[in-house]
Order: C-alpha cells, then structure tokens, then sequence
C-alpha cells in the first residue's frame, strides 16, 4: 500500500504542478497585456504632458495680451472722457454764441406794420372779381 499511496501523493502533485503552470501561463498573458497598457497610457501621459505645456503657455500669452488691452483700453477711455468734456464745453459756448447771435437779429429786424386791412391772396382776388362780374351779367340779363 505504500507503493500505491506514493503514486497517489506524485499524481496529486503531478497535478497541482500543471494547475500551477495553467494559471502562470495566465498570469503571464495578464501581465503582456498590462504591460503592453502600460506602454500606451505612458504615451498618453506624455500627450497630455505636452499638452498641458502648450496651454500653459497660451495662457500666459493670454495674460500678456489681456494685460496690455487693459492698459490701451484705460488710455482710450482716459482720453474719450477728456475729448466728451472738451465737446461739452464747446457745445455749451456754441448755444451761448447762439443765443446772442439771435437777440441780435431780433435786435437789428426793423419794425412790422401793424396790418391796416387783411390782406387778400392774388388767387382769392381773381376770384371773387369773377364771381362779382358773373353776378352782373346775369343781373342785366345775359347770360353767362
């Protein structure tokens, strides 16, 4: 029996020794295949790398530029703000010179007559002059 019973232990040991081959052979795989990601998420670190590095870059050339339109940008409105006041002041001194320029015309306008009668339109005139001379002509009997 103990020739039997060493057979069995070397079977059984034949057998968990294949079982452990199987499963290192599939560890093996898992681990080209980890490798194999492991290779492609550092290139894709390395992408985002430069990336990140070309971002950071635009965005100080951002601020440099932001920067400098706030600088232009206050000039500009310095310099509007002056240019609103000085056309204030002009246009205020243009209504002054206005208003004198038009006492002096009303100043310097000679005197209308006061209206004697009503004067009549040229066209009203004609007018009523048929009107009176057709009334006539039928008054002496012609007609007209």
């Amino acid at each position: 029996m103990s020739h039997s019973l060493g057979i069995a232990i070397e079977s059984l040991v034949a057998v968990l020794l294949m079982l452990t081959i199987g499963y290192c052979i599939l560890l093996n795989r898992r681990l080209k295949r980890l490798k194999a990601d492991e290779h492609s998420l550092k290139a894709t670190i390395a992408e985002l790398i430069t990336a990140t590095e070309i971002a950071e870059r635009a965005i100080g050339g951002l601020k440099h530029t932001v920067r400098d339109v706030n600088e232009n940008l206050g000039n500009q409105l310095t310099s509007a703000a002056q240019m609103s006041q000085q056309l204030k002041k002009q246009l205020a001194e243009g209504e002054n010179i206005f208003r004198r320029l038009s006492r002096i015309a009303i100043a310097a306008r000679p005197p209308e007559p006061a209206p004697a009668a009503p004067t009549v339109s040229p066209a009203k005139a004609v007018a009523a002059a048929a009107q009176a001379f057709s009334e006539r002509r039928r008054a002496d009997g012609l007609a007209a």
